[in-house]
């Protein structure tokens, strides 16, 4: 049985989030007051619990991560299916998108949350209570390198929250300053946390590492990317699993090459009025096989559809390929099993994420399906590690040691160039071990390839997403626009 980190209601305030009551109502609260929240270990450990809780969130930023590029299209059921998508798959998004303001509030509560806990952190003393802190940092710079991703500049705040009414004081700061600070926080999170945790889906020592590395890489800071990168491979915590159809199975969750697993549950309901609110992994659902009735799989709402030129990318005899795109024709015809296309229907699926059979089945189904998404696996960390060797002119002969310890996992020759050649083999080898994971928009940005394999993405313009008008209004209409917007 998976032990899993769950959800706390914490009442925060942001932007654009309601204030917990009225404040024309006298009424007393049932809840202490937030000054006098923190008073055990207990208390910091519950107000963690909550700031892990926006983790499931991102199952958005997961799929327009692919959405956005190349690799997939938005399916769906027709052309105004969750228009916001539609409009990001197309490169024709507007600053009044729901799914970027959704983003945005989400990575902020989260934030906030992390807050909370830092806003009080010299309150009282606890064994243990630097690793408490570690992980509330970590989260903090998780949810910060999302929006950083994302919009570019965005307001920082560090170690209180930001409640209603602050936004009319708070501004954007440069990106730097915010990869600064998400620079600090992981390392301080490396500093104090162990290198193992009792409990699965805790933030450990190798999963700081790794995202400060993949921090420095997406700044182009090559050489500094190296040492935490290359410090989780040489710790021994991880490994690469042997059998790659295995990686994205419901039972081989947390397993050797895992760095950091956001956690899923199918055991509470979810509604569409809220979707943050759910406890399972909402991209399962959507990404799911429209009106399928067959085994192994489930159905769901046939978005995030991979195309041809992502099945295409595969070499010949890659066993990546049919583990992670889903040839549904070919399916059918094996397997008898029946299903409906959908808009832009491509005959593929990402079968890294699409609901499996044998949950609990708990309503509404496609909203709470329990897969745990991988979001640094080891295979990852190599890719990442052999990029900054490259890139840097330090170590070609080891970043050809790293690709092919992926490449031979997956049934592969392995190479020997060096050079940009390498780097050419380095992002082709990206692309196919992490096709549907959510990486392939930001990697084609960070290396300026996007304009030239992205349908319709402006140079100038695309490399980030609008700010939400309405945050822009909210703030009293004193912050600039992302440029082409």
């Amino acid at each position: 049985m998976k032990r899993r980190i769950y959800h706390i209601v914490v009442c925060t305030v942001l932007l654009t989030t309601l204030s917990c009551s009225d404040d024309f109502v006298d009424v007393d609260s049932l809840n202490p007051a937030s000054d006098n929240f923190f008073n055990t270990e207990e208390d910091y450990q519950q107000a963690l619990i909550g700031a892990y809780d926006l983790l499931q969130t991102t199952y958005l930023n997961v799929m327009l991560g692919e959405i956005a590029s190349d690799n997939t299209l938005a399916g769906g059921e027709s052309a105004t299916d969750v228009i916001g998508i539609q409009q990001i798959d197309d490169m024709i998004h507007t600053p009044s998108n729901a799914q970027l303001r959704d983003i945005w509030g989400w990575m902020f509560s989260g934030i906030n949350r992390a807050n909370f806990i830092l806003e009080f952190q010299d309150k009282i003393d606890f064994a243990g209570k630097n690793e408490v802190l570690a992980q509330a940092r970590f989260l903090r710079a998780y949810y910060y390198f999302e929006l950083v991703k994302f919009f570019g500049d965005v307001p920082l705040v560090v170690d209180e929250r930001v409640l209603f009414g602050d936004q009319f004081e708070v501004d954007r700061n440069p990106s730097a300053e915010v990869y600064a600070q998400i620079e600090e926080d992981l390392q301080f999170a490396a500093d104090n946390l162990p290198v193992t945790q009792i409990q699965a889906g805790r933030i450990t020592k190798g999963a700081a590492l790794a995202l400060l590395g993949k921090v420095f890489l997406y700044q182009d800071k090559f050489s500094e990317a190296i040492v935490p990168l290359e410090n989780v491979i040489n710790s021994g915590a991880y490994s690469l699993i042997d059998d790659y159809s295995t990686m994205f199975e419901n039972d081989n969750e947390n397993n050797a090459e895992s760095v950091f697993e956001i956690q899923y549950t199918d055991k509470e309901g979810a509604g569409f009025d809220c979707l943050q609110c759910s406890e399972g992994n909402i991209a399962v659902g959507f990404n799911g096989i429209r009106n399928y009735q067959g085994p192994e799989f489930d159905s769901g709402f046939s978005f995030n559809v991979p195309t041809q030129d992502a099945f295409d990318a595969f070499e010949a005899g890659d066993v990546r390929r049919n583990e992670a795109i889903l040839d549904i024709e070919q399916w059918a015809d094996s397997t008898g099993a029946t299903f409906s296309t959908g808009y832009e229907h491509t005959g593929y699926f990402n079968r890294k994420y699409i609901a499996r059979k044998g949950d609990l089945g708990t309503g509404d189904a496609n909203l709470t399906n329990p897969n745990n998404y991988r979001s640094i696996r080891y295979a990852d960390v190599l890719l990442m590690a052999a990029e900054a060797l490259n890139r840097s002119g330090q170590d070609d002969p080891k970043a050809l040691v790293y690709v092919n310890q992926v490449r031979t996992r997956a049934g592969l020759d392995e190479i020997s160039s060096t050079g940009a050649s390498l780097t050419d083999a380095i992002y082709q080898e990206r692309r196919v071990e992490l096709v549907g994971e959510g990486h392939r928009f930001f990697d084609l940005v960070r290396t300026g390839r996007a304009s030239t394999e992205i349908p319709g993405f402006q140079a100038g313009k695309h490399e980030l997403f609008p700010i939400p008008q309405i945050e822009i209004e909210l703030a009293g209409n004193r912050w600039e626009q992302n440029p082409g917007y």
